[in-house]
């Protein structure tokens, strides 16, 4: 088993959002790791914030080492399956299953579409 030690985290991939920040505020883009609260960092372009908030993250994870602190880890992408059980209305159910069936797809097909079209993504 591998020590936990900065390494260990470094190695691991914690996801980063970068959004720009707008001209009225200064411009440039504004990096972070929400998986770690606080540790967040700027730059003038992409490229800098991701290299500035990459020096961050080692600096948080060096701290919370240091200080014995829990740190989270990001899930593994094998820990989903794609697959899970709802259990829902009789009436909803019979929806879904009408709707499906007009636009000629499974079910499954349909709400894993109509999910994926509410969580902001495209299938």
């Amino acid at each position: 088993m591998m020590k936990k030690n900065i390494d260990y985290y470094m190695g691991l991939s914690y996801p980063v959002a970068i959004e720009r920040i707008p001209e009225n505020d200064g411009g440039g883009f504004f990096a972070s790791i929400s998986l770690l609260p606080g540790c967040m960092r700027d730059g003038e372009t992409l490229e800098e914030a991701y290299e500035n908030i990459e020096h961050a993250k080692k600096e948080w994870l060096r701290s919370m080492l240091e200080r014995g602190m829990n740190i989270p880890e990001p899930a593994d992408q094998e820990e989903f399956s794609g697959r899970f059980l709802v259990r829902l209305p009789k009436s909803l159910h019979r929806t879904l299953v009408q709707i499906s069936k007009r636009e000629g797809v499974s079910l499954n097909q349909y709400v894993a579409n109509a999910l994926a079209y509410s969580a902001g993504q495209k299938v």
